[in-house]
């Protein structure tokens, strides 16, 4: 009762109204410019590292005369075009001639030694969601451990974080690390991107590297921040990444979250689900070339509806995923290997099987969840 009361409250001082317009790290280029001057510079960023409505950050930086001496690819790619975990190849920017080194191939999760000795400094940009199984943050972690092993300096320019209103979820079990889980926070972290630099580094899940942080301006974790660009392909409407930390635990079952469809993250169905009147047909599209039950009629639930704000004071929530268990009668087939990944525990799955409520569940973690803010504090960079 008392965290879906924060995060009711949290949800009225959430505005669309500000007092000043949220400047993100990339602009702030009194803070970092001299930084670059006579140094050989890499950079790990995405398509969402933009420096203005108009430039990205690479083009600015090379407009300026910065030596660039490559792109690191997250998963996505530069450009953020290739589908979810489907490996990154390694290119050349079209632009500015600039080689693209992919971080996400399958075999790479961090550059060559030769690779890591061609640069002198890292810079760090790209727009996160604040949820442990994003990736990005995870390829900035094994860079920033690259650049202690090497003595490279790190340079992140920090973002806001949409989800950064509240923490919520149990904290991974590290037994399940993995490529969607990479430290030992909640589902919903609260942190940005920078924030996670410090704490990792701070908690000794990082190797201590050289780390500034070019912090966002106008901006603390009660702003409602909307996102300029799509993230990552299926993550299209700011409505879908306040869905995505709860309706993301769907990729490690038999249910479709829409990948396929016009509403991916916003929606949730299954050929079998009985009594519902919506219904999807998952095709192949370039954000899913082949989505789950591909030309199969789903029934199941469109969240499209949904105020932002009953999304804010539900938080993290277990319903839907226990919506569909029940409604399917599947038992442990109703669950994959990935599920556990992506929850981070094994009690979870256990519960739901055993006919727990969502609220008996998630009173599981929330001792863990009060800890863990305690620590949050320590690392914070912007007022909460």
């Amino acid at each position: 009762m008392l965290r879906r009361l924060y995060i009711t409250v949290l949800g009225v001082l959430l505005t669309y109204v500000a007092s000043a317009e949220v400047l993100v790290g990339a602009t702030d280029t009194a803070r970092y410019m001299s930084l670059l001057e006579g140094r050989r510079v890499a950079l790990l960023v995405n398509h969402t590292a933009m420096y203005s409505a108009e430039e990205h950050v690479v083009d600015m930086l090379h407009r300026e005369g910065v030596n660039i001496v490559g792109i690191f690819a997250p998963e996505h790619g530069f450009r953020g075009a290739v589908e979810a975990g489907y490996d990154v190849k390694d290119d050349v920017d079209a632009k500015t001639g600039i080689p693209i080194l992919s971080l996400y191939n399958g075999n790479t999760k961090r550059p060559t030694d030769a690779v890591m000795q061609s640069f002198d400094v890292l810079i760090v940009d790209m727009q996160d969601v604040g949820l442990r199984f994003y990736t990005y943050y995870i390829s900035m972690l094994r860079m920033i451990d690259a650049c202690a092993d090497f003595g490279r300096e790190v340079i992140v320019l920090d973002r806001p974080n949409p989800n950064g209103h509240y923490v919520d979820g149990p904290i991974l079990d590290m037994r399940y690390k993995s490529g969607v889980g990479h430290i030992p926070v909640p589902v919903v972290h609260g942190l940005t991107m920078g924030e996670i630099a410090m704490m990792s580094i701070g908690e000794g899940w990082a190797k201590r590297a050289t780390v500034t942080v070019v912090r966002c301006r106008n901006y603390d974790h009660n702003t409602h921040y909307t996102l300029p660009i799509a993230p990552s392909p299926n993550l299209a409407t700011q409505h879908s990444i306040y869905l995505y930390p709860s309706l993301c635990l769907f990729e490690g079952t038999v249910v479709s979250v829409g990948r396929g469809t016009e509403a991916p993250f916003e929606v949730y169905g299954h050929p079998a689900m009985r009594g519902r009147e919506y219904s999807f047909v998952p095709e192949s599209v370039a954000a899913a070339s082949k989505p789950p039950y591909m030309g199969e009629r789903c029934y199941g639930v469109d969240l499209r509806d949904m105020a932002e704000e009953e999304i804010w004071r539900e938080g993290f929530n277990l319903e839907y995923v226990i919506d569909a268990y029940r409604d399917l009668a599947m038992g442990e087939k109703f669950f994959k290997p990935m599920f556990e990944k992506l929850v981070g525990v094994a009690w979870v799955r256990e519960m739901i099987i055993e006919g727990r409520s969502a609220e008996e569940i998630e009173a599981c973690w929330s001792e863990d969840v009060e800890q863990y803010k305690v620590l949050r504090r320590r690392y914070l960079l912007y007022e909460e």
